[in-house]
């Protein structure tokens, strides 16, 4: 037993540097581990932030990975490099002391940036202090943006200046939880449902795919599109979240059908974030990444999207803007896009009453509509006000303003419509 314990002191321990191998196969081994664990805490984020050519190609699987490898990766890599510190108090060389505790601390910093500076869920915040007011004594302006929302006769209403910043607001309306979500770097805003396999799920955002907003699950650690609400990477890929109605008008026009309706506050902890976001409305913003084109089919260029089924079809916003109206088809369904005066709420119905496809043409009170087919007179909240059809409602069409680029990138098959001139 004694020979047997001496021999197991005498043993050298078989780490990389004590392995049979020529040193510079030794380098290159650890060189390469090192290359590595930097790599990996920077491009973990790299193509999740809208960094240059961070968005062009499809990483977001391989990014998940990584993440979900991080770990391992951090262990390998310090357990190499704090061997290698030792052995160079040891036996090394000035230099090689020098060095190894300079890339250790540079580690450190790259560590600390990445993780606790750059990611997404450190610089974008869900509210602290969430509170809505009712709408006749909100002192929010008329003119501003919101996301409107009606479950179980209840109206909410989401200022995109507000959820802009947030990009997700997990709120209740009525008793049904909603998950309100906005990706500013696409103009897109939908309404989700957080429940998932039957159980409210929470969700934190951890970056973008294609310029596009991604959240992650805290159950599964799946990760989710934000345009199409579905799972693209992870346990629950494939899977889709409940799309609740929305629309985007200003308050204004949302107080004419809900004068009662609830609308958020912002929180002052975030009112310099706010504030950066006071000309998004417009496409005003100084950033490319968020400011409008005005030119048309551009990646930056308005347009409203409308879906049915498996198609969609996107509408220029400045054929809108001229026009007032536009009539066309989505598939079978018969659809009149329709913008008010104030060049910011547009509205989106379907055309059939009664059995018949209506074609209206815009009234000489620029706030109403005709049909050709009674004469009779329409509002834009798609009421008959006067006329044969007087009491008709027609029904909405789920609609989005949005950037070309989102809507051509998230939609299958986007087909765009081309008013005849």
């Amino acid at each position: 037993m004694k020979r047997i314990a001496i021999a197991l002191k005498l043993r050298k321990p078989t780490h990389l540097f004590s392995l049979n191998l020529p040193p510079y196969v030794k380098r290159i081994i650890f060189y390469t581990v090192l290359i590595l664990l930097f790599a990996a805490e920077i491009f973990r984020i790299y193509f999740l932030m809208p960094y240059p050519g961070s968005q062009v190609h499809d990483t977001v699987s391989y990014v998940y990975l990584l993440n979900q490898s991080i770990v391992w990766i951090r262990v390998l890599g310090l357990l190499l490099l704090c061997a290698a510190i030792v052995i160079a108090f040891r036996n090394g060389n000035t230099w090689k002391k020098i060095f190894f505790p300079i890339v250790l601390v540079g580690y450190a910093v790259v560590f600390f940036y990445f993780n606790f500076r750059l990611p997404a869920d450190k610089i974008f915040h869900q509210p602290v202090n969430k509170a809505f007011t009712v709408a006749t004594s909100s002192d929010m302006e008329r003119s501003k943006l919101i996301i409107g929302v009606v479950i179980e006769g209840k109206a909410k209403a989401y200022p995109i200046q507000l959820i802009g910043y947030h990009h997700q607001v997990m709120d209740t309306i009525g008793k049904t939880p909603v998950m309100v979500t906005y990706c500013t770097v696409c103009r897109s805003a939908r309404v989700y449902s957080p429940v998932v396999n039957g159980r409210p799920e929470t969700f934190r955002l951890v970056g973008m795919d294609h310029y596009n907003a991604v959240f992650e699950d805290a159950t599964t650690k799946s990760w989710w599109q934000q345009a199409t609400g579905t799972a693209i990477t992870g346990p629950l890929k494939g899977y889709s979240l409940k799309e609740f109605p929305s629309t985007q008008v200003t308050l204004d026009s949302w107080l004419r059908l809900y004068p009662n309706s609830l609308v958020m506050d912002p929180d002052k902890l975030f009112m310099e974030n706010y504030f950066k976001l006071e000309d998004y409305d417009k496409g005003l913003m100084r950033s490319s990444l968020v400011r409008r084109d005005t030119g048309s089919w551009q990646p930056k260029s308005w347009i409203v999207g409308v879906t049915n089924d498996y198609s969609s079809k996107a509408y220029d916003w400045n054929d809108l803007l001229r026009k007032r109206i536009i009539q066309d088809s989505v598939d079978e369904l018969p659809v009149i896009l329709m913008i008010e005066r104030d060049s910011a709420s547009f509205h989106v119905y379907d055309r059939r009453v009664n059995d018949s496809v209506l074609s209206f043409q815009v009234a000489d009170n620029k706030d109403l509509l005709v049909d050709k087919n009674t004469d009779s007179k329409w509002n834009m909240d798609g009421v008959c006000v006067e006329g044969k059809l007087k009491g008709k409602t027609l029904l909405t069409v789920q609609s989005y303003n949005e950037f070309w680029h989102s809507w051509q990138r998230f939609q299958k098959h986007p087909r765009i419509y081309i008013y005849p001139h």
